[in-house]
């Protein structure tokens, strides 16, 4: 039995948790995230629905977006005039298998027969055969990568769990904002008859993806097939190829270079830092649901949470004090743009400056947020902690030691990972001077955050802000500071609290 029980344990190793692993880790032959400035794809999966579906194509057609359908294919046999209104008004169609049922539990040749099943129900109600497939929950089989002519499998960038009713519309809006961003491939869902689904989950969906539309045209994106953001993602990965040896890395908004721009390293990370990255990003998602965080403004950059203050009674600079108990509104920079940032920038100085932009752009729509929220008038400031502190006076912070213990041990600990992790140097730089890297309260008083909403705060103090950055960035042995030193860059200053 022993011998069985391992057989059959390295069998469903092999044929099922290694390829599942490895497509969603590196991206081994499917697409889950494209390279787009303005494209992303909205994706629904389980349908069509003969309510959900229809109204779902009413609200697209109504903003002139398009979308991806991965239909299951026992549906698209009782809804053929769906599947064809779909194909008539310009969305792309995949397939989501004949039922829905794991790749993991059948064989190569039962995958198969629903592909081809469901290949052949919709080529024969739209005259198109599906170029594209996503496997139920995502997971594959080793034979899914086997074989040329098969359909392109698509995962995901994010999932939002729509498919549960008690998520609600509000909330669900919420999650789905945070993770716009060009390139993305959002799925959702546009029937609730699946196994653990709610039946009427689709209508928060709906809903949600109303606002979403309508936030998306605000900004100048464009919702597009699937089929559109991979011929987009290819062009642009061609282009970026074609000039990597005299390409110039885009410079952040504010920093100019002296004499010709020189080329930036492109910072691409190997294997063990994907994992890490990928972990990372995970945590993010699960630390964002334990912990309730909100998006502040287009949830990009920045999310916060509402706590209670639990450190040592602070004293600032206009006599107030932060005390045990006082609610303070606690940011967290978004790990997709801080890792965005590191992996584009050619030095710490450079990170510096651009996580400092981020945080100035966002502080009006963080005093707007907070005198807008239930019980925002009792929030006496903004609080975060960060590596990247020097200078942040310069935009109204106030900067305090962590009292030592176990919480300032751990938040170091975290922080000089998250400076491995996003750093261009990787681990080399935090070993030679982690010793140095110190993490620190930065505490804005509600009044100073509320002057950022009217505009009002002094530009007097930001201008001194570059100076207090690089002095900072000098005392902790920064790479590729004496270059920084010497380009002019933009003023203001901050970091992901």
């Amino acid at each position: 039995m022993d011998v069985i029980l391992w057989w059959g344990f390295y069998f469903w190793t092999f044929y099922a948790f290694l390829p599942g692993f490895i497509s969603r880790m590196f991206g081994f032959r499917v697409f889950s995230k494209g390279v787009a400035e303005r494209e992303i794809a909205l994706t629904f999966d389980d349908g069509p629905h003969p309510v959900y579906t229809p109204r779902l194509l009413d609200l697209l057609k109504a903003h002139g977006a398009h979308a991806t359908f991965f239909v299951v294919g026992a549906h698209a046999e009782k809804h053929p005039d769906i599947v064809r209104r779909m194909h008539e008004e310009g969305h792309d169609i995949g397939i989501h298998n004949y039922v829905h049922r794991s790749n993991w539990i059948m064989g190569p040749v039962s995958v198969r027969r629903h592909v081809v099943r469901t290949g052949d129900i919709v080529e024969h109600i739209t005259g198109m055969r599906p170029r594209y497939y996503r496997p139920p929950w995502g997971i594959v089989n080793v034979f899914d990568f086997i074989g040329r002519g098969k359909p392109q499998i698509v995962l995901w960038t994010a999932l939002f769990g729509d498919w549960k009713l008690k998520v609600g519309a509000e909330r669900l809006y919420g999650k789905i904002r945070r993770k716009l961003q060009p390139g993305a491939v959002l799925l959702l869902h546009d029937c609730g008859d699946t196994f653990g689904a709610d039946p009427d989950a689709p209508a928060n969906t709906i809903e949600a993806v109303g606002r979403i539309l309508e936030d998306g045209k605000r900004e100048g994106l464009r919702f597009v097939g699937i089929g559109e953001l991979m011929r987009t993602t290819e062009l642009n990965k061609e282009r970026a190829k074609a000039g990597s040896r005299g390409w110039n890395a885009a410079p952040a908004e504010g920093i100019v270079s002296s004499g010709s721009a020189q080329s930036a390293e492109a910072h691409k990370p190997g294997p063990f830092k994907r994992v890490l990255v990928a972990a990372w990003m995970l945590w993010e998602d699960v630390f964002g649901w334990l912990f309730r965080l909100r998006p502040i403004g287009d949830g990009k950059s920045f999310h916060y949470r509402i706590i209670r203050y639990g450190g040592p009674t602070l004293t600032l600079e206009d006599g107030g004090r932060i005390a045990k108990g006082d609610r303070v509104m606690e940011l967290h920079f978004v790990n997709k743009m801080m890792l965005d940032i590191g992996m584009s920038s050619r030095s710490e100085m450079q990170i510096a400056i651009r996580v400092i932009q981020s945080v100035k752009k966002t502080l009006p729509a963080a005093a707007k947020e907070l005198r807008t929220i239930p019980g925002g008038d009792n929030v006496k400031a903004l609080y975060g902690i960060s590596m990247i502190n020097r200078g942040s006076e310069g935009l109204g912070f106030e900067t305090f030691a962590l009292q030592k213990g176990v919480f300032a041990w751990f938040t170091n600990r975290y922080l000089r990972m998250l400076t491995a992790i996003i750093h261009p140097q990787g681990r080399t730089r935090v070993k030679a001077h982690g010793e140095r890297m110190e993490p620190r309260m930065l505490i804005m008083p509600r009044m100073k955050l509320m002057q950022w909403e009217k505009g009002s705060y002094s530009p007097a103090r930001e201008r001194a802000s570059k100076a207090e950055i690089e002095q900072g960035m000098a005392a902790v042995g920064a790479a590729g500071y004496e270059d920084a030193n010497s380009r002019p860059g933009s003023e203001g200053t901050g970091d992901r609290a």
